[in-house]
């Protein structure tokens, strides 16, 4: 599917998302070829209810093409599925979640990634977009939850990722 297309459809499902916004020192093309293969257990740590990722397991080849999937082990004894659904080098990429458990398992049907890679003056401006689909009657409860926990987390974790392709891209150590 094309990117076009995918938002037009994605504007027609209801959700609650969230974005965070980073600078790197790097290429758009960088960028991309960096984060998508960083292991999530070295950069998404728990938060409050906010379970942290710490292990990636039955990943299906690496981690930039559509329909590659991969399971993420949750600190509390939880997992996620992500699938990679769109892909469009150097500038985006998208990967939606299913399976959740525990607390979001409870709350949400699914939710949506997207990565996207903007040229700017001083590097590449990531913007990191997360869409949770709320279960019926629970779509208040999944909102509150983007809004008052996973949006300052997101907030939280992308810097650290935005230093991480800095550092791979320019070769520096610290």
């Amino acid at each position: 599917m094309r990117y076009e297309e995918q938002s037009i459809e994605r504007v027609q499902m209801p959700g609650t998302s969230a974005t965070s916004v980073a600078v790197a020192i790097a290429t758009p093309k960088q960028a991309y070829e960096i984060s998508g293969p960083l292991d999530p257990a070295k950069f998404y740590p728990r938060s409050g209810l906010l379970p942290a990722v710490v292990a990636v397991h039955d990943q299906s080849g690496t981690w930039d093409t559509v329909g590659r999937t991969r399971k993420l082990m949750l600190s509390d004894g939880g997992h996620v599925i992500e699938t990679i659904t769109d892909t469009d080098s150097p500038t985006y990429f998208a990967y939606e979640l299913s399976d959740f458990q525990k607390l979001f398992g409870s709350l949400v049907s699914g939710a949506r990634a997207e990565w996207r890679f903007e040229r700017v003056e001083t590097g590449t401006q990531i913007s990191w977009t997360y869409t949770f689909f709320g279960k019926p009657g629970r779509n208040w409860i999944a909102a509150l939850i983007v809004r008052l926990l996973w949006a300052p987390y997101m907030r939280r974790v992308l810097p650290p990722i935005a230093r991480e392709v800095s550092r791979q891209a320019t070769g520096t150590t610290a």
